[in-house]
């Protein structure tokens, strides 16, 4: 496992441009926590570590004091990075942010070096141990380790963020923030708030716990009640009307139990970590050739990939299911799962957890790549229409209405229930990342791989986050469950290269990603041999793009 010794950071790019609000003036050092924001803290555990975070590769070594003066000058505009967490006594009333007294931003930002030769086995082992970690509660939730030693000169950033502190848009939201658009670094201060003041740390009496318990309790009641209320009123649309009536023909194979894949089992602490990307003007012309949304162009790759590792276990994909949950942003109040990050360019607003989750049952057994990608796009279509997300966020709303000692209870039991069949099999999720490549004191990222938390008997989860014309993959797995996730990346690579294939995409050429040499001012002679091509082989859509970019 890697040290501790001193932590990290988040991501972001240009401060005073930034898509991310700062908090408001006059921001209480003594913040309560919303019941989906407590709720990942309930729910962590040694065998469910629940940060979020990428791993982001430059094209050289990231220099340490230039960077933590970085963040330094960039933390004002994210005042809770210098807040930590209190629980409440008996759990009566919700968590709370409170500053940290004893904040120092190097205990947040680590240095670390590679094993040799430094290349993307090395990188991926070190994400791994790292992600099979859970983070300090007694400082702010967040950290960076800076990564020195990859083969090749570059340099890498393994940002850590803890899920009760932001979902994954608001956290791509903070990448943006921390990093900038151009290789100047910004050097002028970004807050315009002054600095930052230390408070008193607030400690509520017994009498100012329980009333507080009793508003949490209120203000929840009341949610939910407004939940109930807009989606009633959403049930009488004709939108959902429709989508309703095209959800019975689904319900034959919903109603099917949920079969466990081969990397469904119970999970524990250790945890591996790879990734692959591909060309995400690829992944556009494959939507604008089949229909359907960039999202679909992703479960259909995955989809396929799943069928394959099926099949490479020993077991039939005949009339087989997969039940895929996707988390949707509610950043602009939509309960119906429309609005993916890939699709309306949707940034983070603000910090937090607003989402919903959009279950959905896609076949293993359909074998053509085009017919695949129509069956998921209107699977995806009918679950949308009919307001699934919207019944998750109303139960969501639900559990936020009781008290606050039985919402910890129930997060906190659930980890532990062992079911005969699993409520689903894979979370996959995707969020915008910036168009324009991003800057850290200089140094070009070249690609940024997130991860989405995983345990319980959800052995592999998959995260995807557009950057600078890709999309990029990030496969976490439990080490025993899935132990060859390797595979499982490969095998979505090659179907994404089928799907494009199918479709009768033709593949982007190859990017180079070194300059190419300015020509000599002074003739060559005759007879000269021709330069050789600096330009490296980059095929974005194999397997092993990633390795060949960093080595």
């Amino acid at each position: 496992m890697p040290r501790r010794s001193s932590v990290s950071a988040r991501p972001g790019p240009p401060a005073a441009r930034s898509p991310l609000r700062t908090e408001p003036r006059g921001t209480s050092d003594h913040h309560h926590l919303s019941s989906v924001d407590a709720a990942f803290l309930y729910l962590e555990r040694p065998e469910l570590p629940l940060s979020i975070a990428s791993v982001s590769v430059f094209d050289g070594p990231i220099p340490l004091e230039p960077f933590v003066k970085l963040l330094e000058r960039k933390l004002p505009l994210i005042p809770r990075y210098r807040q930590r967490v209190v629980m409440p006594p008996f759990n009566v009333g919700l968590p709370a942010w409170e500053d940290d007294a004893d904040f120092d931003i190097r205990r947040h930002v680590i240095p670390a070096r590679l094993e040799r030769p430094g290349g993307d086995a090395e990188l991926e082992a070190f994400a791994g141990r790292l992600l099979s970690s859970t983070m300090d509660r007694g400082k702010p939730l967040w950290d960076v380790h800076v990564l020195s030693g990859l083969k090749g000169g570059r340099g890498a950033l393994i940002w850590r963020l803890h899920h009760a502190l932001a979902d994954g848009v608001s956290g791509a939201g903070l990448l943006s923030v921390f990093l900038d658009k151009t290789r100047r670094p910004s050097r002028a201060a970004v807050t315009t708030e002054g600095p930052h003041h230390k408070h008193g740390v607030f400690r509520p009496g017994l009498g100012g716990i329980i009333a507080g318990a009793v508003d949490s309790t209120v203000q929840g009641l009341a949610m939910a009640e407004k939940g109930v209320l807009g989606f009633a009123q959403s049930l009488l649309s004709g939108r959902m009307q429709t989508g309703l009536g095209e959800l019975r023909a689904l319900l034959p194979e919903l109603a099917v139990s949920v079969e466990r894949l081969p990397f469904n089992k119970p999970c524990g602490s250790e945890r591996k970590f790879c990734w692959a990307d591909v060309n995400l003007a690829e992944a556009q012309a494959i939507r604008e050739a089949v229909g359907g949304t960039l999202n679909d162009v992703i479960l259909t790759a995955v989809t396929r990939a799943l069928a394959q590792y099926v099949k490479l276990h020993g077991e039939s994909a005949v009339n087989r299911f997969v039940r895929i949950v996707c988390p949707v942003s509610l950043r602009n109040g939509d309960h119906h799962g429309d609005h993916h990050g890939h699709q309306n360019g949707e940034q983070a607003g603000e910090l937090g957890n607003q989402i919903s989750f959009l279950p959905v049952a896609l076949p293993l057994d359909v074998r053509n790549p085009v017919r695949l990608m129509q069956a998921v796009t209107e699977r995806m279509r009918v679950m949308k229409h009919a307001g699934a997300a919207g019944w998750v966020a109303l139960l969501a709303a639900c559990i936020a209405a009781m008290p606050t000692p039985l919402q910890a209870l129930l997060w906190r039991g659930l980890p532990e229930l062992i079911l005969p069949v699993s409520l689903f099999n894979l979370i996959c999720t995707n969020v915008p990342g910036s168009p324009v490549p991003l800057y850290a004191v200089g140094r070009k990222m070249i690609a940024s791989y997130p991860q989405v938390p995983t345990g319980w008997d959800l052995g592999v989860g998959c995260a995807v986050q557009s950057y600078d014309g890709k999309l990029c993959f990030g496969l976490i797995a439990d080490a025993q469950a899935a132990p060859d996730v390797r595979r499982l990346r490969d095998f979505i690579c090659e179907s994404f290269a089928e799907l494009r294939d199918a479709a009768g995409v033709k593949p982007a050429k190859p990017q180079s990603r070194i300059p190419p040499r300015p020509k000599a001012r002074t003739r060559r002679p005759k007879t000269a041999k021709a330069e050789p091509s600096l330009t490296p082989k980059a095929a974005l859509t194999a397997p092993e793009s990633v390795a060949t970019e960093m080595t």
